[in-house]
């Protein structure tokens, strides 16, 4: 590299911190400081019901409770691609919680992603999705906060890496793919599916995991709900949008309300990340909202299914590992022609959930096991064991390469390089 063009990159990098620089004073210029505004009036007893509900629906507890800690007192450590952040204290405590804020301030963290005293938040926090929320559904989350015992609890600095822990940088990337704003109803549709699109859109920010992130950690807005791998956990969420994936759009709209309010139905069961979502969040919510979110997942406009790849047929050795593996670990549950047994353990043959593009949470489930949650529906769920201990890199990519080929499934083989990425990561 010539001096000239090193002096251009210079150049360059030092227009790009400037303008990064006036995006964060033009974003911070004239907002008020809201660190000494006015307590609120006390709240009553329904507005503090109403919170408690709408924290449920937000599934807040997940990311602002550590474990073994007192509840939403803060300290879960997150692990991002761009470092770790660390849930804060929504207990009233006056130094390190939210004892010294206001409702108004509470919004503005809400709605504009914005800290008591104007510091960009984070977007791991995802007010990308609860700007959507209104006023009085804020002032009521804050109310049952502020309801809380008040823990003393410090928050931990998050440790994410240069230049993604600077405000200069928070401001750019604001510029580029936030822009608040409240949830507007659509006329031309029922109350009802309005009332399940605010839930899905809003609190439930269901696009944090189901939508794919560019290189920034950006949601992809063209694309809402069309899959993604979730970001360090390295579970795929399902395509809300594919009839290959985990659209629901065909199903008996009981069997979606069951789904969501258990974790099982006739046609099929949840795992993984989304086993935690429905016992923390969408078990407790009333049955007219999980109908509601229901009609609202029916309708989402489907993606034509994409051509699927050519499967190559494994080798004799693969083939008949692949077999064996299956007739010694997996048959007794799931039946020697894949059928299942009776509603108890899913059948494999037909399933879209062996036979989707993505191999990751197959590979998970193999290897750390797969559980529904227990819900009050389901207060006993049967579960798949983890193998991680007792087979191979070489026999897990045999086994499923058998399965996603087997009793009428077409789909690509797995590698042991897929299953070594996926062991070798996984938190």
């Amino acid at each position: 590299m010539t001096r000239r063009l090193l002096q251009a990159v210079a150049a360059l990098a030092l227009l790009l911190v400037a303008l990064a620089a006036l995006v964060w004073w033009l974003n911070v210029r004239g907002e008020p400081d809201l660190a000494a505004a006015p307590l609120d009036v006390p709240a009553s007893a329904e507005q503090i019901a109403r919170g408690a509900y709408l924290a449920k629906a937000g599934n807040c507890a997940a990311c602002h409770t550590s474990r073994g800690g007192a509840p939403y007192a803060g300290g879960l450590p997150i692990p991002t691609p761009f470092g770790t952040v660390y849930g804060s204290n929504l207990t009233p405590d006056p130094q390190h919680g939210l004892g010294g804020w206001s409702a108004t301030a509470f919004w503005r963290a809400m709605h504009h992603g914005r800290s008591r005293d104007g510091r960009l938040l984070v977007p791991a926090f995802p007010y990308t999705s609860f700007t959507e929320i209104t006023r009085a559904d804020s002032d009521a989350l804050f109310a049952y906060l502020r309801s809380l015992p008040a823990v003393a609890e410090p928050n931990r600095p998050h440790a994410l890496r240069w230049p993604y822990n600077q405000q200069a940088a928070l401001a750019v990337w604001r510029a580029l793919y936030f822009r608040p704003g409240t949830y507007q109803e659509e006329p031309a549709q029922t109350p009802e599916w309005n009332r399940g699109a605010y839930l899905v859109r809003g609190l439930g920010h269901c696009v944090a995991c189901h939508t794919t992130r560019n290189a920034w950690g950006a949601s992809n807005e063209r694309l809402p709900l069309s899959g993604g791998l979730i970001p360090m956990q390295n579970w795929y969420a399902p395509a809300l949008t594919a009839a290959s994936e985990a659209s629901v759009a065909d199903w008996p709209l009981a069997d979606v309300v069951a789904l969501l309010g258990t974790g099982v139905s006739p046609r099929g069961w949840v795992s993984g990340p989304m086993a935690e979502v429905v016992l923390r969040s969408t078990q407790h919510l009333s049955a007219q909202d999980l109908t509601a979110m229901a009609r609202y997942l029916q309708t989402l406009p489907q993606k034509p299914a994409p051509a699927p790849p050519p499967r190559t047929a494994p080798s004799l050795e693969i083939a008949t590992l692949g077999r064996q593996v299956y007739d010694n670990r997996c048959a007794r549950c799931h039946g020697d022609t894949g059928q299942g047994a009776g509603g108890v353990y899913p059948p494999l043959a037909g399933n879209r959930g062996v036979t989707m593009a993505s191999t990751a949470n197959l590979i998970q489930v193999v290897l750390h096991g797969g559980f529904a949650p227990a819900t009050a529906g389901n207060p006993r769920p049967f579960g798949m064991p983890p193998f991680v201990l007792a087979l191979s890199n070489q026999e897990v990519a045999a086994v499923l390469t058998y399965v996603r080929g087997a009793w009428g499934n077409n789909a690509p083989g797995v590698s042991e390089l897929d299953v070594n990425q996926l062991r070798s990561t996984t938190q």
